[in-house]
């Protein structure tokens, strides 16, 4: 197999693995009613469920960090995303309260050796590439993510339980994943033929990947504020009907998808660094607009920008991190991976607490303000060569495989 064909094969593959997450983690959190009420979990009790996702998740990641000094990150997703889905369906399985503390346990563990791994492939991958190809995995994921709520949605409107509801997509999406994971490549199949073994961030390292740290936690403190409190900001404060209170969310994925789908072509033409600077000041434009809305629409209108926004700033993070530290890119992604969880941790408690205090329009200008501390460490993003565009592919076509013209992937 020569080495284009197998690159087009494991972008495919790690593509569709970014799919069946969006499509199982949208399946978990748009049924998080449902499980309470299936399972009797009270109000006071919720949070504690909650908050034990993202945290096992982020240990996971930690402890991924050192098990790919062992084993290719190829090895752990491969076994880390049956793992996700079969812990979606315990939830989903379930009759006592600590049945679903086991899945939900098991569902953080798993995920978060999913998304280090998942996001160590892309970047890897884009190095091959020669060229940016990382927003379209997370464009990926936005895709799944609509799908499986739309699927959820479904299940809630027919009054299927937990288990029948999860059950088609784990039939289907669960053979699939292990097929493609025959097909995935990890730089540590290039490594020998680079001389860049994996190695530690060295003396001075985390200073150094504590910017993009700060902005990914930004970022997901925008991303949970949208995903947690869009429906209750239009329906209390801007006074929009129970049905209408339910597209902001649902527009912001789309515009994630279509900004994501797009946003490779954006990097290779102006850069990372000028695509995270445009897409600060759209998010940022969009908190803004939502705090100062008259009404249901122009609230409409901001969560429209948001998502164009912010859907570049968490791929491209990755990318910068790989770029930062090309002999130890898997360490780096597992370390910037912890504050995905610590952004969503953060996000929706401190949103609720100012909004509760305060109002919650002046708790949208924080997300705000958090997500402009990008700009501030744009250049962390990467210098010209961040572009991966074709004057980049052509200098370094002695050491890369170009296969971005006529190819297939995701």
């Amino acid at each position: 197999m020569t080495d284009d064909v197998r690159l087009r094969r494991g972008r495919g593959a790690l593509g569709f693995s970014f799919f069946v997450q969006g499509v199982t983690f949208a399946l978990l959190v748009t049924r998080i009613p449902a499980i309470q009420d299936r399972y009797g979990i009270s109000d006071g009790l919720l949070p504690v469920f909650l908050a034990a996702v993202p945290v096992l998740a982020g240990v996971a990641s930690v402890a991924t960090e050192h098990l790919v000094k062992r084993v290719a990150p190829s090895v752990v997703l491969r076994w880390a995303q049956p793992l996700v889905l079969l812990s979606l369906l315990g939830v989903g399985a379930g009759e006592r309260l600590w049945h679903v503390a086991v899945a939900l346990g098991a569902f953080g563990l798993s995920v978060g050796a999913l998304d280090a791994s998942m996001n160590m492939l892309g970047v890897s991958l884009q190095r091959a590439y020669g060229r940016s190809i990382m927003l379209g995995f997370h464009a990926a994921y936005s895709l799944g993510g609509i799908l499986g709520a739309s699927a959820a949605w479904y299940g809630a409107h027919a009054h299927l339980g937990l288990f029948t509801g999860y059950l088609p997509a784990v039939a289907v999406l669960l053979p699939l994943v292990l097929l493609g994971s025959r097909y995935y490549v990890d730089r540590a199949d290039r490594t020998a033929s680079e001389g860049l073994p994996e190695k530690g961030l060295g003396a001075g390292g985390f200073a150094l990947l504590l910017p993009l740290c700060l902005v990914m936690a930004c970022a997901y403190i925008g991303d949970s504020t949208v995903a947690n409190w869009s429906a209750k900001y239009l329906q209390d404060v801007l006074g929009s009907s129970e049905q209408t209170a339910t597209v902001p969310y649902n527009v912001y994925m789309v515009t994630t998808l279509v900004g994501r789908a797009v946003g490779d072509l954006g990097v290779r033409r102006f850069g990372a660094v000028a695509v995270v600077r445009v897409g600060t000041l759209l998010a940022a434009s969009g908190f803004a607009v939502v705090a100062a809305a008259p009404g249901v629409w122009t609230g409409m209108l901001g969560f429209t920008l948001l998502g164009i926004g912010l859907c570049v700033i968490v791929p491209q993070t990755f990318a910068a991190a790989g770029r930062l530290f090309p002999g130890a890119s898997d360490t780096a992604v597992a370390r910037l991976n912890i504050f995905n969880y610590v952004g969503f941790l953060i996000g929706s408690p401190l949103v609720g607490a100012i909004g509760d205090a305060w109002s919650y329009r002046g708790a949208m200008l924080v997300p705000m303000v958090l997500v402009l501390i990008t700009l501030f460490h744009a250049r962390s993003f990467g210098p010209r060569e961040a572009r991966y565009g074709v004057d980049h592919e052509r200098r370094a076509g002695d050491r890369v495989v170009d296969v971005g013209r006529g190819g297939n992937g995701v």
